[in-house]
């Protein structure tokens, strides 16, 4: 496959995940509304699923597109191979899309290259500061008094640091909670623990695998805006099941809601925003600890599922049609076609001709309004490189006819086969 082909099943792949990222985020934030009375467990659950499904959806679409098996896919590509057939891609957002499917690959791959650094860079930092940042044996000593509480088999490190504005939990294998040194000297010790046992909640339950997960997604699909808001509720779901599994084994649910009160007060007077380390707001935190009764649905909570709702069916509407038939009887009155009297019979290879090497190729051809072919792509190998690429190099010189829409000439995908034979 050539480097062009894999540019534009890259880049019609990020297109079109502007309206599956939106029918996701419309899908998930309409279960959440309605679960809104469910555990949080629940929620997480749910908000886990839709950004699993943001990442499956253009992940698969762009296996498909690069094995070229836009057929098998069924109902799950009712539009995926839209582009692929691209009909009448001069007019409309399509057309503009696909003249410039190199420039928005390039720039998606460099802004996920800063982000992926980004991760990495907070990763090392973690890794840094578990290695020579201050330890406290007293605190090291409650640390592990907690971890056996909380039935925790692998040693907890503690570490204390002095930039930091919230508790951090970093690592899998062998995990590391930071503290801020500024919580060390200024919060009372029993609040001090409510907040270390919230933290080994997170321990418990995995958290920092899942959460890496998060970020590797947010780097890939960092353009769209349901997966941050999903990523969003997935952090503030899982803050708030920590709160519940640290007040459990405090039998405290106040002294945890007082840590909290007492951390926001620190953040604040440090200039710092209101927000735990790994999302939530602290204050709407401390209200389920002491209230824990949710909160009627408002008409808030409909925002995000009318904007992402109409994003995705605004992406469809601009999809064209993914079945050749259905196309042509809709819009095309004629498709391309090739005057073959114009075309060059395709060179055998010579070393495939000495191995008596024989298939059929299929190769698909975008031809533009005036006749002139614009893109090739390979439909169907005939299972020999050398063979593919000597019928593309050869019948990618044909003159064609162009398709035409209501009598009007416009750009549109047709498709060539060619037959090798050795005898």
């Amino acid at each position: 496959m050539s480097a062009a082909e894999i540019v534009n099943a890259i880049g019609w792949t990020l297109i079109h995940f502007s309206w599956q990222g939106a029918l996701v985020g419309a899908q998930t934030a309409l279960a959440l509304a309605l679960l809104r009375k469910a555990r949080s467990e629940t929620r997480y659950l749910v908000a886990c699923t839709g950004l699993l499904l943001c990442l499956a959806w253009p992940a698969t679409e762009l296996f498909l597109r690069l094995s070229g098996d836009t057929g098998a896919a069924g109902g799950f590509t009712i539009v995926l191979a839209a582009a692929a057939e691209g009909v009448a891609r001069d007019s409309g957002w399509s057309g503009l899309f696909g003249r410039h499917l190199a420039w928005i690959v390039g720039a998606w791959a460099l802004c996920a290259q800063l982000l992926a650094l980004r991760m990495i860079a907070g990763l090392l930092w973690v890794r840094r500061a578990a290695k020579h940042e201050g330890h406290d044996p007293a605190w090291q000593a409650r640390v592990d008094r907690l971890a056996t509480q909380f039935g925790l088999a692998q040693g907890v490190r503690l570490r204390i640091v002095g930039s930091l504005s919230s508790p951090v939990t970093a690592g899998w294998w062998r995990p590391v909670v930071l503290v801020p040194a500024a919580l060390v000297t200024s919060m009372p010790p029993h609040l001090l623990e409510a907040l270390l046992a919230h933290e080994l909640a997170h321990i418990q339950r995995h958290d920092y695998l899942v959460n890496l997960l998060q970020n590797v997604i947010e780097s890939l699909l960092f353009y769209h805006p349901a997966v941050w808001w999903i990523s969003r509720r997935i952090r503030v779901e899982r803050e708030q099941i920590a709160d519940a599994i640290a007040a459990r084994q405090l039998g405290e649910p106040r002294r945890l809601a007082l840590a909290l009160s007492e951390l926001e007060k620190l953040q604040f007077s440090t200039h710092h925003l209101a927000q735990a380390a790994n999302g939530g707001d602290l204050m709407s935190r401390i209200k389920q600890l002491l209230r824990p009764d949710t909160e009627a649905l408002n008409w808030k909570a409909a925002i995000p599922v009318l904007g992402f709702a109409l994003a995705g069916l605004a992406g469809c509407a601009q999809t064209p049609a993914s079945s050749p038939v259905m196309v042509q009887a809709d819009s095309i009155v004629n498709i391309p076609t090739a005057q073959f009297d114009s075309c060059e019979r395709p060179k055998y290879p010579a070393e495939a001709l000495a191995r008596n090497i024989e298939g059929t190729v299929t190769l698909g051809f975008l031809v533009s309004a005036n006749g002139a072919v614009r893109e090739t792509t390979l439909r169907k190998s005939s299972g020999d490189t050398s063979l593919d690429e000597a019928a593309r190099t050869a019948l990618a010189k044909c003159s064609f006819n162009p398709g035409t829409v209501n009598g009007k000439p416009t750009e549109a995908w047709t498709e060539v086969q060619y037959v090798w034979v050795s005898k």
